[in-house]
């Protein structure tokens, strides 16, 4: 049986598809849900950030959040470093490249929730 509608919660879910076509849509690379999870982890939680605590701290395990960093540096988007303090331990760091995607999903967002200067129409 369906959930009642919930419009609070049917906007978010719009909200995603939309910025979810967006992304789709746009030149570059595409990243999938667990990609774009680690990123976001990385991007918005202040913090180094371990292979070990983004499993942690997503629930996955530790080879799922290699192979997801693995793809963010190809794209450049992340990159790792071995942890000065404990040569065993990996680091996460942002790049200049990750910030500027970051910023453009920020734009993405606000234009898919109406705040943007493009209207719906305008984008179709």
């Amino acid at each position: 049986m369906a959930a009642p509608p919930n419009p609070a919660s049917d906007a978010q879910v719009a909200l995603l598809r939309d910025t979810v076509v967006a992304l789709v849509r746009r030149d570059g690379a595409d990243l999938s849900a667990r990609q774009l999870g680690v990123f976001l982890t990385c991007y918005l939680n202040e913090g180094g950030h371990t292979v070990r605590g983004l499993a942690a701290e997503l629930n996955v395990s530790k080879p799922a959040i290699t192979r997801a960093l693995d793809r963010l540096g190809e794209l450049d988007l992340a990159r790792r470093k071995v942890d000065p303090m404990d040569r065993r331990s990996v680091l996460v760091q942002r790049t200049a490249k990750g910030s500027a995607f970051l910023r453009d999903l920020r734009s993405i967002m606000m234009e898919a929730s109406g705040g943007g200067k493009k209207s719906k129409k305008a984008a179709a």
